[in-house]
């Protein structure tokens, strides 16, 4: 048999690499990799902050991360409800509730009957608390984080640290397998664990304690850092869309923090001041500092997130004169955290990312002012009005729980009365679309079995996980929410609480901007390529192309 010259070549060449002598990448050939990753997550930050507020930055915070890093300009969240909880665990799982399971900061548990909190576990306690917020840990989350990921591919040898004032913000990024999470107990103005990373605080971290940082921070009244006529970006400070706190006859500055605490929840209240955002960041250059973060041969990883923005932008607004010095404060944070950086590890070992958990709209009573549409759901008045509508229709109200949008029906009774879900299920849905406020509505056996690809119900099917979400899922008109007439929330499907920022700076990171659209799913993926380590294990974002080319 005759063969073709080209395979007689193929096959000769076949052999020559056979016999030719394999090439091993040596350490010293290997990519090299930052000494330190630092996350940081800005809670309740919308995207046209940066801008917003842009000639009051100084040159050395948010100004210096777009102006030396590259501006991930179009990233959104792709699942609803944008929530705190899921929010961090997204960013660090890269997928979405569908996957890792945690589908809001509470949820009804079907198997117990019970309210859960996403951080909730009853075999850890506290420590350095007695506090039930010390029995906290990442048990709730179905996936790996990308701070897993790395711990493991280092051979445990990579240290993972997360900090906030919430707890899961802290304990959702830094993830199963952390060194350590630490968070804030507000009865003591002290940050805490839980013996899920260790039976006793270190003793640097009981020095901090010790220093009573949060009693000094309170201790002064919280005035505009300019001029207040300069804040020009804000509604004026005494408007009736503001929070009134106790103690006070109207919510403008100066706020008298010492006299108001008693009455605001004590230590609690820093959460609501940009000095809680001045307490995170002093811990973080103390856990730096003391665990010696960026200075082994493995890569380590500081995990933060800012907790004040979201529970002042919940209090006044997001154009409130308070949440706009609180960026400009965040801001001076921000700079000396950079600042700290350079100092003790440097620019170009350190690898840092900005983003946020969520977004937030504007005061629905305000756009009503302006007669743009909005408006306030009453979800008291819906379960009721449901419920009176499936007790006429089935003889059993059949509803044990209406919680983040989110209706679970009664099960057992429904089997027992030997009704058929999806039609309870159809029922139902068809009786709320005609509910005030509501935009459209799913059903369970319709995410089930059908495939969504765009749109809302979209991101309500990526927010869905089967095991843990209602029977029924609704979703509200746009600017439309159950809140109070006073402050803003989140959890929609609008690009008003979808849209954050995201930026990359520091370590091998060449300075631009880009406005193609990327997902929150997708910091984790880069991250991996980043760092040349496994995808997290539920991940189902995908690498920014013009990240890691």
């Amino acid at each position: 048999m005759k063969y073709p010259i080209t395979l007689i070549a193929c096959v000769f060449t076949l052999n020559l690499f056979a016999q030719a002598p394999v090439k091993i990448t040596t350490a010293s050939n290997a990519p090299s990799k930052p000494k330190l990753v630092v996350g940081i997550v800005v809670d309740q930050m919308r995207y046209d902050y940066i801008y917003r507020y842009w000639d009051k930055f100084g040159s050395d915070g948010f100004k210096r991360l777009v102006n030396e890093g590259f501006f991930c300009r179009n990233t959104n969240f792709n699942y609803v409800p944008t929530y705190t909880g899921p929010g961090h665990t997204s960013i660090y799982t890269g997928t979405t509730p569908a996957v890792h399971g945690i589908i809001a900061n509470d949820w009804f548990d079907k198997k117990t009957g019970k309210y859960l909190y996403c951080a909730e576990d009853d075999a850890v306690k506290g420590v350095g608390t007695s506090e039930v917020e010390g029995m906290r840990s990442p048990v709730n989350n179905l996936t790996t984080t990308i701070t897993d990921e790395l711990r493991i591919s280092s051979n445990m040898k990579s240290k993972v640290i997360g900090i906030a004032l919430k707890d899961r913000a802290a304990i959702m990024p830094a993830g199963h397998i952390a060194n350590a999470a630490y968070w804030y107990d507000g009865s003591t103005g002290s940050f805490i664990t839980s013996t899920y990373y260790m039976k006793e605080l270190p003793s640097w971290v009981q020095d901090f304690n010790k220093k009573e940082l949060a009693k000094k921070y309170l201790s002064q009244p919280w005035n505009t850092l300019l001029p207040i006529e300069q804040y020009t970006e804000s509604l004026p400070d005494d408007n009736k869309y503001e929070y009134i706190a106790k103690g006070e006859t109207k919510p403008v500055f100066p706020h008298n923090l010492p006299q108001l605490m008693a009455a605001n929840g004590g230590f609690n209240m820093i959460r609501s001041t940009p000095f809680g955002n001045s307490l995170t960041k002093d811990f973080a250059i103390e856990v730096i500092k003391n665990e010696n973060l960026g200075k082994s041969a493995a890569t380590d990883f500081l995990a933060v997130s800012f907790s004040p923005p979201d529970y002042i932008g919940h209090t006044y607004g997001p154009s409130s004169v308070e949440q706009e010095d609180d960026y400009l404060r965040l801001d001076k944070d921000l700079a000396e955290l950079l600042k700290f950086l350079d100092k003790q590890i440097g620019k170009k070992d350190v690898l840092v990312f900005l983003t946020a958990d969520h977004a937030a709209p504007e005061v629905p009573s305000y756009l009503m002012d302006l007669k743009v549409p909005a408006g306030y759901v009453n979800e008291e008045k819906i379960l009721k009005d449901l419920k009176n509508y499936l007790l006429i229709t089935y003889g059993d109200t059949l509803v044990l729980s209406y919680i983040n949008q989110q209706m679970y029906l009664n099960h057992k009774v429904i089997v027992d009365k030997k009704l058929e879900l999806q039609q309870v299920q159809e029922k139902a849905s068809q009786f709320l679309q005609n509910m005030a406020g509501v935009s459209e509505v799913l059903t369970a056996s319709a995410l089930n079995n059908t495939s969504f690809n765009e749109g809302s119900r979209y991101l309500m099917q990526k927010g869905y996980n089967a095991n843990r979400s209602g029977d029924i899922l609704v979703n509200y008109l746009p600017a439309w929410m159950d809140f109070s007439k006073t402050g803003t929330s989140h959890g929609s499907p609008y690009s008003y609480d979808t849209h954050v920022p995201l930026i990359f700076y520091g370590w091998n990171i060449k300075q631009g901007s880009s406005a193609e659209q990327v997902y929150i799913t997708d910091i984790a993926a880069t991250l991996a390529m980043m760092l040349n380590i496994q995808f997290p294990n539920g991940c189902t974002g995908k690498p920014i192309s013009f990240l890691v080319k």
